[in-house]
């Protein structure tokens, strides 16, 4: 089954946002980015500098998911950047929703902190990363890119691995 739906996954400050707009647009699809769905209670905490637990992501998990299989069932292809850092996490998501395709931006701790303190204006820090090179939980069924490239570079690798079908 060709993918309908994407999940481009990694830390934060790998390049989900930037590289999931690009691919959406290419490949004339919906962009969503997790992080607008969260609760409020979610985003204080993160700019409080307090990971989020797992009951925290619960119910964020659970609308991501029916998102997903609102987007499939209505014949709308999407893309999600949405960290998705545990297997279980990811298992949420793909739960009832066999058009959907995992997308892992891997990258270096070095190189994602110099992103995240280059960036200003979103509530994730850079002293946080440490916790979520600590949650993840690298996947072993995504398709895998390195962040290393360019964005166009990676967008490119995707697509050749993920033809619009």
């Amino acid at each position: 089954m060709q993918p309908r739906f994407l999940i481009v996954m990694g830390v934060s400050g790998s390049g989900k946002t930037t590289v999931g707009k690009l691919l959406a647009a290419r490949l004339g699809w919906d962009f969503y980015d997790a992080d607008d769905f969260h609760p409020p209670a979610n985003i204080a905490k993160m700019a409080g500098g307090i990971p989020l637990n797992d009951a925290d992501r619960v119910p964020w998990l659970d609308s991501l998911r029916e998102l997903i299989s609102n987007s499939l069932r209505a014949s709308h292809p999407g893309v999600l950047a949405c960290s998705a850092l545990k297997e279980r996490y990811r298992q949420t998501l793909l739960a009832g929703n066999p058009g959907a395709q995992i997308i892992y931006l891997k990258g270096s701790y070095d190189l994602i902190l110099a992103r995240l303190a280059a960036r200003a204006g979103h509530y994730m820090r850079p002293e946080m990363l440490q916790s979520q090179f600590d949650t993840l939980e690298e996947p072993a069924d995504a398709l895998t890119f390195d962040i290393g490239l360019s964005v166009e570079a990676i967008v490119g690798a995707i697509m050749a691995k993920v033809p619009a079908p």
